[in-house]
């Protein structure tokens, strides 16, 4: 077959190797008569050399089915139509459709209602290292646009994914690869949610109805973080910055109206409640508490703690800069500083031990809890540590002791039953909100389709504007004067604007009218056709150039 443009590049699992296109006259006729006349795909699998024949592909890798290999070759007939260009013939193929298919969201996650924090802490991504993820998961063949939300207790990516099984997959291979966890184990915990779904369920995320404890308002701060930090970030695009920032406005919604947040509190507070619910409450004013770590987490701890009647207590941390500032908020507070160095110390005169840091090893061995002496009966001669940490701090080792009880943020499930009614009612009420705003994030995202085809529109009208601009001025002579230029100018511009309106209007969906989609896109179709724009080829010839670039670099 001869070969007369070629294009190389590469998906998960597959390698075009080369695409091929026969538009040559000459030999036409041979290819003709050698084959069936059908536009091919060469395929050969990433890890060989030998190039398989007869198997077809669309536009994004995937083998296309025999019904639509048929409509392809009945359509693609190079006897019927030698000149056809390969654009052209991907245009009126049945594979065009996929090019007319809308990218979709997708969030591959696991979450403390889906896997162990054992499972949870080896995929944690620290927040400084979010753009490197984001960046290495464009980088497959599969993704445009990606965030990372990762806390103690979830790990969620959400991508704008070209097909969503394939994106599926290869984001799945990269969460194996960065955690060492099997492919195999983390789809027996991973939740999958598509385009609508996965839109509702970061907006319960950010509202606090996914979280251990309703309405906790430290998701939503993490939320924004998510924001703050993909700002800039190459591939957290229109799509995901879109989804995140209206997360954030539903959050805000959700809180103001449903009051979801009042009486319920964070991690930080559910771990501090879970403490007094295991101490004698006689002893809730005494018990010598002990927190280390003075992050976000560890503040909150503290504030709860005071909250309930704790006057008194030890932080050990690092430095004693932001133990100071706690101490200038809570004046009423006694609150001594240790240094990192006298922690084991500190842990041994303490009843109750709170962690909260970003180490990424332990802090707490069985070897070093063992030593430490008996606690009060007063308090049940068992000393508590509460590890609100991924990865955790305290060693798993520490739990075969007598004279020690662990809790981690999974256990924090006991707090959240007492509250289950108010909870349910609640959340109730959210929902209303959440599917509210989830068709208004829908409408919005319909209306992207059309973009591109208002800019082409607006840039064909400018060219026109500017052309017979120039040949008036011309004709008007030089000694015109700048603002008689200027009134002309404004007059074409005037007339432009006028005629665009009414197109531009028809172009646009974003629920604030009764046009649906379908007529929306079915006007953009039509003013693709009369002023030759083909937007949708062009996105998908961006889109081709774009991956090819990247994998060959």
């Amino acid at each position: 077959m001869a070969v007369s443009s070629s294009l190389a590049t590469s998906f998960a699992g597959v390698k075009f190797q080369t695409l091929v296109f026969c538009n040559s006259s000459s030999s036409l006729a041979a290819s003709t008569r050698s084959s069936h006349s059908q536009i091919r795909i060469l395929y050969a699998p990433s890890n060989r050399g030998l190039v398989k024949r007869g198997l077809s592909l669309n536009p994004r890798g995937e083998l296309l089915s025999d019904v639509e290999v048929r409509k392809v070759n009945e359509v693609v007939d190079l006897n019927k139509s030698p000149s056809l260009s390969a654009l052209e013939q991907l245009k009126t193929s049945a594979a065009a459709r996929y090019t007319k298919e809308r990218s979709s969201i997708v969030v591959i996650g696991l979450s403390i209602h889906t896997a162990p924090v054992e499972m949870r802490e080896k995929l944690a991504i620290p927040e400084a290292e979010w753009p490197r993820a984001i960046g290495e998961l464009c980088n497959l063949n599969h993704i445009e646009e990606a965030a990372v939300l990762s806390t103690c207790n979830r790990m969620e990516i959400y991508v704008v994914a070209l097909s969503q099984h394939r994106g599926v997959k290869e984001v799945t291979e990269w969460m194996s690869k960065t955690s060492g966890i099997p492919v195999s184990e983390l789809c027996q915990h991973r939740f999958l949610l598509y385009n609508n779904d996965a839109t509702q369920h970061l907006f319960e995320v950010s509202a606090g109805l996914d979280s251990l404890v309703l309405g906790e308002a430290q998701i939503q701060a993490q939320v924004k973080q998510v924001v703050k930090i993909g700002q800039g970030v190459v591939g957290f695009g229109r799509n995901i910055s879109g989804l995140f920032k209206h997360a954030i406005t539903v959050g805000k919604r959700v809180r103001n109206e449903t009051k979801i947040g009042s009486g319920a509190v964070s991690v930080s507070s559910a771990a501090v409640e879970l403490a007094l619910l295991k101490l004698p409450e006689s002893t809730h004013a005494t018990a010598r508490m002990l927190v280390v770590g003075a992050g976000k987490m560890s503040k909150l701890v503290v504030k709860h703690l005071v909250a309930k009647g704790c006057t008194k207590m030890v932080i050990v941390n690092r430095s004693e800069e932001k133990v100071a500032t706690m101490r200038e908020e809570l004046k009423d507070v006694e609150i001594i500083y240790k240094p990192l160095e006298e922690m084991l110390t500190c842990a041994a005169n303490a009843d109750v031990v709170f962690t909260s840091t970003s180490s990424e090893t332990p802090l707490f061995f069985k070897e070093d809890v063992k030593d430490f002496p008996s606690v009060s009966s007063e308090v049940g001669s068992v000393r508590l540590f509460f590890d609100i940490s991924v990865p955790r701090n305290v060693d798993q080792g520490v739990m075969d002791l007598d004279t020690a009880r662990v809790y981690n943020v999974d256990d924090l499930k006991e707090v959240v039953a007492a509250n289950k009614d108010d909870r349910l009612r609640k959340a109730m009420e959210a929902q209303s909100i959440i599917t509210e705003e989830s068709k208004q994030f829908e409408a919005w995202r319909d209306s992207l389709e059309t973009v591109p085809t208002i800019k082409k529109l607006r840039a064909y009208a400018e060219r026109i504007r500017a052309a017979e601009l120039e040949k008036c001025l011309s004709k008007m002579g030089e000694d015109i004067s700048k603002k008689t230029r200027r009134a002309v100018d404004d007059l074409s511009r005037g007339i432009v604007n006028k005629l665009l309106h009414g197109p531009m209007q028809h172009l646009r969906c974003d629920g604030s009218d009764s046009r649906t989609l379908s007529e929306t896109l079915e006007n953009m179709h039509a003013l693709n056709r009369m002023f030759s724009l083909d937007t949708e080829i062009a996105v998908l010839e961006q889109k081709l150039r774009a991956k090819v670039e990247q994998n060959q670099k």
